[in-house]
């Protein structure tokens, strides 16, 4: 049973920290800005 709850709190943690990577793990400064539109009337 311990070695069970070990394991599912590995996959906890390795699913985190990969969440965690593939949101915050990007550009410094964020997405960039969006183009202005010249045409606008």
């Amino acid at each position: 049973m311990t070695l069970i709850l070990l394991e599912a709190l590995g996959a906890l943690l390795l699913f985190v920290l990969l969440v965690w990577w593939t949101m915050f793990a990007g550009r410094k400064k964020g997405e960039l800005p969006e183009p202005a539109d010249d045409d606008a009337e």
